[in-house]
């Protein structure tokens, strides 16, 4: 019987090991801080070579489109399509990556030829994928092609369908596949086993990127006729959590570039619109534009979305933005009352407070917010989540993990509750019959119980290097700095540093905030603990602790300093 963490207990903290000799003879070459040396090595980059071609990316760097299976099929049927006069339909998933793909796919398209258009399935009426409904409104309006994008792969059923209609399907796709493959004309995915493409972490846009890269190269285009989509492959790279190595870092660098210095119309109105004057980094693409694109497909239309990246001047750009802002306003108050209300039916009740598992359901709740909503209760209780809400004459719902944990399979082992479900590692969807949500509920907890280790229901803090205040200098921050762009596999260094005293000016700011001022052998530095005013107590202990933060500039008054986002704090062994 695993016993349930109390919440708020102290964090696990783990240290990454590296290679100590690499990190030497990196250090030798590179002259850089040994810690960064070591935070380089940890990534993999461990040769003066690798850490070039990482700190200097070049468009040169990225693969072949031709490498790619079915790549020269693709170009060919597209090609076909031009010179027969067909119609084309490009189809997409609602979300960040969908619609963003999309936008590329048509915009290039149809700046080489009239006939095409495209299509966002609606997340209610026909879920997820490729549906139904899309293909026979393509079999209704004479489409005789359909380019899917992040999606299709384990479309096998409908694309058959659409065979028989006699629709042809290329399949942009980056989700692992099946072992039965659609019968498409072709399957464009580095996942598939047989596969010979060197970069399998492509996200969807990424993967419609190279078949646009390609197509330019036959019909004899400049390579900048593909590259001046790189800012929309950019926000999808950061939306969809792929991994920020390889081909990715490449294709993120230069679409940062790009949404700087002529971003397309769609990123500019949102950039506009969030009055966001300083440069754009992914940050800003994860939390100024995903939230209003995906709150389009989550609230209302995911077609918006596209309208809004394939807009030619400012003003339409501006009147799309304006309406995923409205859904995006719209998706907020709807997260932070569900959010509310989930907390609330816990908090009541001491059966749900001691589960392992959360699995809360009810009927009102709107269905665009349930997979967010288990995303702010994963935060609040650390254990796997599942909320449900009613779906026409079904339930509804989304599932999220914690770390380690494999939430898709702890569905997958209810399945005989199921009438649906899908996902991966971290988060999954199901539907059921309004019957069966108690014994769900029991059946999924039962499931995690037997389970889950204990430990991994306790937060884990990963810590990059340790180092001395008298280390964070502006250089060491620049060089961090150069790490951009980060995410997945190049996430933002975490630090932790020892034996930290209070200067006595530490303070809660805004109710829940703490503002820490603290000094090491004589060197004073600041940092903001969001959430963390509990700390407080701990701080003016008078007691030396250790910190564990990432480092970040702050600006006031024109002044630039360097301050700490400090992530945990606690006791130092030696205090």
């Amino acid at each position: 019987m695993v016993t349930k963490p109390i919440i708020g207990k102290t964090k696990r903290w783990r240290q990454v090991p590296w290679n100590q000799e690499k990190a030497a003879s990196l250090f030798r070459s590179l002259k850089i801080h040994p810690a960064l040396c070591a935070i380089l090595v940890q990534r993999g980059i461990d040769t003066f070579e690798t850490a070039k071609d990482f700190f200097r990316p070049q468009l040169s760097q990225l693969h072949s489109p031709w490498l790619m299976k079915d790549m020269e099929k693709a170009v060919t049927r597209i090609l076909t399509a031009f010179e027969q006069g067909e119609k084309i339909l490009v189809f997409g998933d609602y979300d960040v990556d969908g619609t963003t793909s999309v936008a590329c796919m048509y915009k290039f398209l149809s700046k080489q030829y009239p006939n095409v258009d495209f299509y966002i399935p609606h997340r209610y009426r026909e879920g997820y994928g490729v549906s139904k409904a899309g293909i026979d409104h393509a079999h209704e309006e004479g489409f005789r092609l359909i380019i899917s994008l992040d999606c299709g792969i384990k479309s096998v059923s409908l694309i058959q369908y659409a065979k028989d209609l006699g629709i042809d399907f290329i399949v942009c796709d980056h989700h692992l596949p099946d072992e039965m493959i659609p019968a498409a004309v072709a399957v464009l995915n580095p996942k598939q086993a047989d596969c010979p493409y060197p970069f399998k972490e492509l996200c969807g846009c990424g993967v419609g990127f190279k078949l646009i890269s390609a197509l330019a190269e036959r019909l004899q285009l400049p390579p900048e006729t593909a590259y001046q989509y790189l800012d929309l492959v950019a926000t999808a790279i950061a939306a969809d959590i792929v991994s920020m190595s390889g081909e990715n870092r490449v294709l993120a660098y230069y679409g940062l570039k790009k949404a700087n210095e002529n971003p397309n119309m769609g990123i500019k109105a949102l950039s506009q619109l969030s009055k966001l004057v300083t440069p754009i980094y992914i940050t800003n693409l994860v939390f100024m534009i995903a939230p209003r694109v995906n709150a389009a497909g989550r609230m209302d239309e995911g077609r918006k979305a596209v309208e809004l990246f394939v807009s030619e001047t400012l003003e339409e750009a501006l009147d799309w933005a304006e309406q995923l802002h409205v859904d995006n306003t719209n998706r907020k108050e709807a997260d932070m009352n569900i959010t509310e209300e989930a907390l609330a039916l816990i908090e009541g009740d001491e059966t749900l407070i001691n589960r392992l598992s959360t699995v809360l359901y009810q009927p009102h709740w709107h269905k665009g917010v349930v997979g967010i909503v288990a995303s702010r209760l994963v935060d609040h209780y650390y254990r796997p989540t599942i909320v449900l809400t009613q779906s026409g004459d079904y339930v509804a719902g989304s599932a999220r993990s914690v770390s380690g944990f494999n939430v898709y399979e702890a569905v997958h082992q209810c399945k005989d509750l199921l009438l649906g479900y899908g996902g991966h590692f971290y988060a999954a969807g199901m539907t059921l019959d309004p019957a069966n949500v108690e014994a769900f509920c029991k059946k999924f907890e039962e499931v995690v119980e037997a389970s889950i280790h204990p430990d991994l229901l306790i937060p884990e803090i990963v810590i990059d290097a340790e180092i001395n205040f008298n280390d964070i200098t502006p250089s060491f921050y620049n060089i961090i700095t150069q790490l951009e762009p980060m995410g997945p596999d190049n996430l933002s260094p975490t630090f932790l540093t020892k034996n930290v005293r209070n200067t006595g000016y530490s303070k809660v700011v805004k109710e829940k905030h703490l503002r820490f001022s603290v000094k090491q052998n004589g060197i004073t530095i600041t940092g903001i603990g969001f959430g963390m005013s509990d700390k407080l107590d701990l701080l003016t202990s008078g007691k030396p602790v250790d910190l564990v933060y990432k480092i970040d500039e702050n600006e006031w008054n024109g002044q630039k300093n360097l301050q700490l986002k400090v992530v945990d704090v606690k006791l130092s062994e030696a205090g």
